[in-house]
């Protein structure tokens, strides 16, 4: 038998969630013939798979040693210092520089060397998580930035603190966020680009359509600075689609700068040449919550920004 006290960090889930991932090698065939077979008690009561978790409650399941060393897999962390700017952060919230070329999350490609894990092994250092004992709560991002995108991206320490801001970028409504990039061509007046946007799943490319299955999408932009022939720009997302900024921004004709999908070919060739950048300029600098409720109120009305990639602020030097 499994015993386990549920902690701050684990509780607010439904309780099927929670041993879904302490068992996390197991077949959910597996996970709801515990429910069934009332294998599963909440302070020695049995419970449906609907209940809620409260912190100290105490669980108990009814597995044996073999169950437990099939089906229970240990994350494999490393004590690290975090390697990239950490501009925020409380008990509940950590709020990070992503640097462009690092995934959010791992992909069939790469699996290790992904900002959670830096993320994961930064609090394994600190003994706010442990991989042998939280098995039933990882702390997580609660969105993602593309590989070549820069800046800011908000992890949830415990499981209350992931579903707020899960929600708050779902709904979008009590969050705001800025992105700063350099564009193509002169830029004069604020601009509001609202138009649908369809993936296609096989090539994964995005574009503006009005094709059945397309998604509203708004960017508003905002001219910061103009560089020769380029300028410096404000992007706010109002909607949260996939690509969106960069294939709005190429919908106007005012492609971002080094974007080797949606972008400017021959200029991105030029700006490699005369000035050795071939990075995407695009980086995600200012995060604003609005009015928060809940166990995140007090991060109401404030705003946290992060430094330009040094790479961005190179290339401006060197424009101007």
């Amino acid at each position: 038998m499994l015993k386990q006290k549920i902690t701050y960090k684990d509780a607010n889930q439904r309780i099927d969630k929670y041993v879904k991932k302490y068992f996390s090698n197991a077949p959910l065939s597996f996970i709801y013939k515990l429910f069934r077979k009332k294998d599963v008690k909440i302070n020695n009561h049995w419970v449906k798979e609907n209940y809620i978790l409260k912190e100290n409650d105490e669980i108990s399941i009814y597995v044996t040693s073999s169950q437990m060393e099939d089906f229970i897999v240990n994350q494999e962390l490393k004590k690290k210092e975090f390697p990239y700017q950490i501009v925020y952060e409380d008990k509940n919230v950590l709020i990070v520089n992503k640097p462009r070329g690092i995934l959010v999350h791992g992909d069939i490609n790469e699996k290790e060397k992904t900002l959670t894990n830096d993320v994961l092994n930064y609090l394994y250092l600190k003994d706010e998580y442990n991989p042998r004992i939280d098995i039933g709560f990882t702390p997580g991002p609660a969105h993602r930035l593309d590989r070549n995108t820069a800046g800011l991206v908000i992890f949830g320490k415990n499981v209350t603190a992931l579903q707020i801001l899960q929600d708050l970028f779902k709904d979008k409504k009590e969050i705001e966020k800025h992105y700063i990039a350099l564009v193509c061509h002169p830029l004069n007046q604020i601009m509001e680009i609202n138009a649908p946007l369809l993936k296609d799943e096989k090539t994964k490319m995005v574009k503006v359509s009005n094709a059945p299955g397309s998604k509203s999408a708004l960017t508003i932009v905002k001219p910061i600075k103009k560089y020769n022939d380029f300028t410096l720009v404000d992007i706010k997302l109002v909607t949260g689609r996939t690509h969106q900024i960069r294939v709005h921004m190429n919908y106007i004709n005012h492609p971002v700068v080094g974007d080797n999908k949606y972008g400017d070919f021959k200029i991105n060739k030029q700006i490699k040449q005369l000035y050795k950048f071939d990075d995407q300029f695009l980086q995600a600098y200012e995060i604003e919550f609005k009015n928060i409720s809940g166990e995140l109120s007090y991060l109401s009305n404030k705003k946290f920004s992060c430094e330009l990639a040094k790479e961005f602020s190179d290339l401006l030097n060197k424009l101007s």
